[in-house]
């Protein structure tokens, strides 16, 4: 019963009628509960589980010997304490990662066993000194662990806890013998997890490895979108022109939602107060495809000017208020790494 509903909320391909907003959008836990907790680790998980979140999100990349592994980016400088090992200090080197030099050290070059050994770290400790206290207490999880974690918390709590993993630079893993795309859909399959009514919501920037699960699976697709730029995969494309009626036709072929930036809903204006919303949801919506809009987070340096409550960055500002602003639009689901507080305001 509760799977059917977060199908009819959010995964299914047919758009009911928009007279009126869905009453009740999904709330994705950004890599679990990430503002109180190190990211991606089994703590933000659960306790973005006890939150009341709908769905937790574990973003994925790759091991040298071909294993996925939970973390935000495959450079984890910032997210462990690898700096702090000597055994590794060899492995600093600098890669290009989507056409960006970016120098630290890289999941690729690592074992998964060599991996487990390193512990979590928050990774903006300037802004989240609570949640920095937790630092050192975790190990890197696999995608597996976060599936069971996800099924647990099902047990616990009488809901059906949904997953939203993101394939992190399938196109880089790829270019260097790591084919993601056939580890994740074999993950998939040991869990059950390949069905058009699976509770998941498999993300990608980019377009041809959305495309190829297509063929493969019928697990719902979602279609990820920032303000600038286009998908490393299609360097003539721009998440400008598929946002438009025409490019969102385009993305229905291959995906069953679009997740997108919050800029690109309500733009702001160069003094960073919000503006009128866009069409974008409504011409989302008339294309077939479901909204999904990233990142909420509560702290005033990452919300609008309007919605800021003194000049501390790291202050919290009136964020239920701005998160009531996007739900008003109509919207099917946000990612928020303060779950607690998307699931109070909805």
């Amino acid at each position: 019963m509760i799977a059917a509903i977060l199908t009819a909320a959010l995964l299914s391909s047919s758009q009911p009628a928009m007279s009126a907003p869905p009453a009740k959008p999904i709330v994705i836990a950004h890599r679990g509960a990430s503002g109180e907790r190190p990211e991606h680790t089994r703590a933000a998980y659960e306790l973005a589980i006890k939150q009341g979140a709908d769905f937790i999100e574990p973003d994925l990349i790759m091991t040298r010997d071909g294993h996925l592994v939970v973390r935000h980016e495959n450079e984890i400088g910032e997210t462990t304490d690898v700096a702090d090992r000597p055994e590794f200090a060899a492995r600093r080197t600098t890669r290009d990662v989507d056409g960006v030099p970016i120098t630290g050290w890289f999941t690729e070059d690592f074992t998964l066993a060599e991996l487990k050994t390193l512990r979590a770290r928050e990774r903006l400790p300037a802004l989240r000194p609570a949640s920095a206290a937790f630092d050192g207490q975790e190990p890197i999880l696999i995608f597996d662990e976060v599936v069971e974690i996800a099924r647990e918390g099902d047990a616990r709590t009488g809901r059906v806890i949904g997953i939203a993993p993101e394939l992190k630079h399938p196109s880089h893993f790829a270019a260097l013998g790591l084919p993601m795309e056939d580890a994740f859909v074999a993950a998939l399959e040991r869990h059950g997890l390949t069905g058009a009514d699976a509770p998941i919501l498999i993300q990608c920037f980019e377009v041809g490895t959305l495309e190829r699960l297509k063929a493969r699976i019928d697990a719902p697709l979602l279609q990820l979108m920032q303000a600038g730029g286009g998908p490393a995969d299609r360097p003539d494309a721009t998440y400008a022109e598929m946002a438009t009626p025409q490019g969102l036709a385009e993305v229905a072929r291959y995906a069953d939602a679009i997740g997108v930036q919050d800029l690109m809903v309500v733009p702001r204006n160069d003094a960073g107060r919000a503006l009128s919303a866009s069409p974008l949801t409504a011409d989302a919506h008339a294309a077939g495809l479901k909204v999904v809009v990233w990142t909420f987070r509560a702290e005033n340096l990452f919300l609008p000017v309007q919605y800021r409550l003194g000049d501390a960055p790291a202050g919290h500002g009136d964020f239920e208020a701005w998160l009531k602003v996007i739900y008003a639009l109509g919207v099917n689901a946000v990612f928020s790494d303060f779950p607690a507080a998307a699931v109070k305001a909805r």
